[in-house]
């Protein structure tokens, strides 16, 4: 995958194996778009995910099975989504900039538009309050060694005994699930029943309620949270859903896949990492040490924005100001520096999360919550089209292994 914005041209013809002139057709009939060049005006660049869309189509063809497999890492699109487009640097939900929708919308209208393709659905989607007294009760019950995001998989285990409208998976129902889904889920990380709407409020006046600036930073973090295309947890959501499970055990499967080290938990890793850094005279000798015993430096790159989330950029641009002063503002902003001097590997979503829930003093382990919660606005999407395709996701594995044998019938 091109780790950059632009290419130029001989970097574009060389990717695709093309002449120059086959670039300019290219460039004629819209299947890779160019700009001026900022220090020669003469000279033309060339989309870097236009150019390898192409490569990767012309691939496709070539070597059909060598352009699935690679698909599954990063590759060419998989299937088709109405939901969420990466491009460019931006993330859009069905359209509209998350970073816009973060600044100017509510969490629960912006589930609507991805359930329903429109914000104003919202008040009528949460406008009732699910019983979910027995999901909190046998979350009591078990205690304390469960971790947030094991809350919520039990409460939704029990929830989904009594919700027997949420095997109704025709469209319109669903959406009233996920509304139950997503009240059920703030109540387990709240630890009570909360009300039908302001779920991110409700959230901060149960885990800070003395930040009256919580509120706003918690609503930002779930809409940016909301979806993400077909990451790890949506793609586990979506092969779920594929079999007519209801929403419920998909929502189960979703948090499964992210605690994995490669998903959500690299967000609590990256909470550990703020914890540990009590100094920051500390910071070089804390993450040269991780680089030199090999370990990752959790929080920073990603493969989807070489020029960096731009979901961290507002969630951390928001917290800048939210916490104006603070001398642990000047730490976060110390370590994103020697990061990215030392491995030019900008924050993302992990570490912005992070630094929320550092500065808000919340243990480690609140933020995965919160993203988890965030996520769970997207699985619910996710499994509205699964369920309208209605195509079982069962992909064929080609097979490495021994080759069979002739049983051969002995004479004797």
């Amino acid at each position: 995958m091109v780790n950059t914005r632009h290419l130029t041209a001989k970097q574009a013809t060389d990717l695709l194996n093309i002449n120059a002139s086959t670039l300019y057709a290219y460039v004629s009939r819209g299947l890779i778009r160019s700009e001026a060049s900022a220090e020669d005006t003469r000279a033309r660049l060339y989309l870097a995910e236009d150019v390898e869309a192409l490569r990767q189509r012309k691939q496709q063809r070539q070597n059909p099975a060598k352009a699935i497999k690679e698909s599954l890492a990063w590759g060419a699109p998989l299937m088709e989504s109405a939901l969420t487009l990466i491009r460019d640097g931006t993330l859009y939900y069905r359209g509209v900039d998350a970073t816009e929708l973060a600044e100017r919308h509510t969490v629960e209208e912006v589930a609507a538009l991805l359930w329903t393709g429109d914000t104003d659905s919202a008040s009528k989607l949460f406008s009732t309050v699910p019983e979910v007294s027995a999901a909190l009760a046998a979350v009591e019950r078990i205690g304390q060694p469960l971790t947030l995001i094991q809350q919520m998989q039990i409460g939704l285990t029990v929830a989904a005994t009594s919700d027997l409208a949420s095997y109704d998976l025709r469209a319109d129902n669903v959406t009233k699930t996920g509304a139950r889904l997503v009240h059920l889920l703030t109540s387990i990380l709240a630890g009570q029943a909360v009300g039908q709407t302001d779920f991110a409020q409700q959230l901060a006046d149960a885990w800070c309620p003395e930040r009256r600036e919580a509120g706003a930073l918690f609503s930002k973090a779930l809409i940016l949270c909301a979806d993400h295309e077909l990451n790890v947890s949506a793609f586990t959501a979506r092969v779920v859903a594929s079999a007519n499970t209801p929403p419920h055990q998909v929502m189960v499967a979703g948090l499964a896949a992210m605690q994995g080290l490669h998903h959500g938990g690299m967000t609590e890793q990256a909470e550990q990492l703020l914890a540990d850094l009590h100094d920051v005279d500390a910071i070089p000798h804390v993450i040269s040490g991780k680089l030199r015993r090999g370990e990752l430096i959790p929080g920073f790159g990603h493969t989807l924005y070489p020029l960096g989330d731009p979901r961290a950029a507002y969630l951390l641009a928001q917290l800048r100001t939210a916490f104006e002063g603070d001398a642990r503002v000047a730490a976060i902003e110390a370590v994103q520096a020697y990061v990215s001097g030392t491995l030019d590997r900008l924050p993302n979503i992990d570490f912005a999360l992070a630094a929320l829930t550092h500065l808000l003093n919340l243990p480690v382990g609140t933020g995965i919550a919160l993203f988890a919660l965030g996520r769970s606005i997207g699985w619910v999407a996710h499994t509205i089209e699964q369920y309208s395709d209605g195509q079982l996701i069962r992909p064929r594995a080609s097979y490495t292994g021994v080759q069979p044998k002739r049983n051969l019938l002995s004479n004797t």
